[in-house]
């Protein structure tokens, strides 16, 4: 169980400036904080829940925060998607492109996650098959109440210049890949097409399309049997070599090394 779950709270001073694993990773701390996931610049202050999936870069870069609680589990502990139903994190609190990673909480969430964790770091030394469900059961309040605060702060629709956007994108990511094509279909040049999207998003199109298409790719390596070369073919590549070349790019791993390390989804296992 070691293996799957960690928890623990370090000073902010001892927090590696860097995290990229093949965990899901879900931070808890209060102060002003700047930081950068995926090369996307964020700062926020307050009390915060920030989450990440496996192999997001996660850099540190300044914070007025004393301590930071960590807790980091793999897939094979508590299947995101498994539970998608139970917990409503199912692009909310995880892997949701068009929405900023972390989400401020109020002080009596931030004071029972909190608790909620204290209690984790107790259980996660046991060795009873009894204290791994504890476990789960705990991540899952975590991640229900995390995922309730940003329900309430991002439920509604962006509004925009270019409502529609993020539609158009989940429709034609996978054939189309050039900031031109979004841009004509608004009827824009790309430069103003661009500056509108940046100013709504805070990422650029040309970001966005390539954010989309790698989460795709993450989402079929882990829950599918499909072997590279078919997911390339669906996502729109013509040779699994360019693939593979674009993927690690975009990732830091190839995606057998990531199929290899985050695993293959109990949803992919239960469907076979």
């Amino acid at each position: 169980m070691k293996d799957l779950i960690t928890i623990e709270t370090v000073e902010a001073s001892e927090f590696p400036q860097q995290l990229n694993s093949p965990l899901y990773s879900i931070l808890l701390f209060e102060g002003e904080t700047s930081l950068s996931v995926d090369l996307n610049e964020y700062s926020c202050q307050g009390k915060n829940l920030l989450f990440t999936s496996p192999y997001q870069l996660l850099s540190w870069h300044r914070t007025t925060a004393k301590k930071v609680s960590l807790l980091r589990f793999h897939g094979d502990f508590y299947c995101i998607e498994y539970h998608k139903k139970e917990v409503a994190c199912n692009g909310v609190l995880f892997n949701n492109i068009y929405q900023q990673p972390f989400v401020k909480v109020p002080g009596p969430v931030f004071e029972e996650v909190s608790n909620i964790i204290l209690k984790m770091k107790v259980l996660a030394a046991g060795v009873s098959r009894y204290d791994g469900q504890v476990l789960r059961s705990y991540l899952q309040l975590i991640l229900a109440l995390g995922s309730k605060e940003k329900l309430l702060q991002n439920g509604e629709p962006r509004p925009g210049e270019i409502a529609g956007f993020q539609e158009v994108l989940e429709k034609q990511f996978r054939a189309a890949k050039d900031v031109a094509f979004y841009s004509g279909s608004f009827g824009l040049s790309v430069g103003a097409f661009s500056k509108k999207v940046k100013r709504q998003y805070g990422k650029s199109p040309s970001k966005l399309i390539q954010e989309r298409i790698v989460l795709e790719a993450k989402k079929l390596l882990h829950l599918t049997y499909k072997p590279v070369k078919e997911i390339a073919a669906e996502l729109g590549f013509e040779d699994e070599f360019y693939f593979s070349r674009y993927f690690k790019k975009e990732v830091g791993v190839s995606p057998r090394k990531y199929r290899e390390d985050v695993g293959i989804s109990i949803v992919a296992k239960l469907s076979r």
